[in-house]
């Protein structure tokens, strides 16, 4: 296994865990579109807003949404680079692909 893999894994899986639960990646999706306070974000699920909140705490703690203060309110905002690290990870395996798809191509080459 690559360094460069071992570095990120621990990251990526909490990323995993984070967008595991089925709620967290539609607050994802939410918060995509438009900056929401936790009142706004509550609104649009049938949950508690201590619910959402538990919710946003594990997405703020994995990098995937971030908290900004505008006057006495908290705005939630998704973040785009807290998907880096899954992001990479996944890049990894398309470029393992890649290699052994060329290395196939030029098989079948030789063959003919």
């Amino acid at each position: 296994m690559s360094p460069y893999v071992n570095q990120r894994l621990p990251i990526v899986i909490d990323t995993f865990t984070a967008i595991a639960d089925p709620t967290r990646p539609q607050i994802i999706a939410l918060l995509a579109e438009r900056d929401s306070t936790v009142n706004e974000i509550a609104g649009s699920f049938q949950l508690t807003r201590p619910a959402i909140s538990k919710h946003l705490r594990v997405l703020r703690e994995t990098g995937l949404v971030i908290e900004r203060k505008e006057g006495r309110q908290r705005v939630q905002c998704f973040n785009g680079d807290g998907m880096a690290p899954f992001s990479d990870w996944v890049r990894t395996y398309e470029d393992f692909w890649d290699r052994k798809l060329a290395k196939l191509k030029l098989i079948l080459e030789d063959e003919q």
